[in-house]
């Protein structure tokens, strides 16, 4: 119940294909979430990570060094790349994940992951993707980026299912 909320809320999709094939996913094609991250979120993760770090949950301590206010868990703001994946291909494995983080992201910021195929190849009737991956803070700001692997079942796109 706890991953299917962390996972569903506050989740806006969006597709843009390079592709005239709307429904088959191509190089250069990128799928888009963005969701705001709440302080029930931080706790909720926190809880399932162990990471108790004071700077998601102590403000006057975050300030002090330099941020705005608490920040949410970076793992947490990543977390969006195998959501959008696995949203759009059921049975997807993530293979890899690079991540250099830029930016702080803090409670209350909207945040839009974005992956876009980078390379696609074909392996045993599987697809072996590459996707450059990043988030960014107010649609503008970049937060967090890297790239990914995942072996997909299909190049098929599905429509993104609500988790409820």
């Amino acid at each position: 119940m706890f991953i299917r909320s962390l996972l569903s809320a506050n989740v806006t999709p969006l597709r843009r294909f390079s592709s005239s094939a709307l429904n088959v996913l191509k190089t250069g094609d990128i799928l888009r979430e963005a969701r705001v991250f709440t302080n029930e979120d931080v706790i909720e993760y926190s809880k399932v990570s162990h990471d108790s770090n004071p700077m998601h949950f102590d403000s006057e301590l975050a300030r002090n060094a330099g941020f705005k206010d608490r920040l949410v868990h970076g793992m947490l703001v990543a977390a969006l790349f195998p959501r959008i994946i696995s949203s759009h291909f059921p049975g997807a494995v993530y293979v890899s994940q690079s991540l250099n983080f830029k930016l702080p992201v803090y409670i209350g910021d909207k945040v839009a992951g974005e992956v876009q195929a980078i390379s696609l190849k074909e392996i045993k009737q599987r697809y072996l993707v590459k996707f450059k991956t990043r988030c960014l803070r107010n649609n503008e700001i970049l937060v967090l980026d890297g790239e990914a692997m995942a072996i997909l079942p299909t190049l098929a796109v599905e429509q993104v299912r609500s988790m409820d």
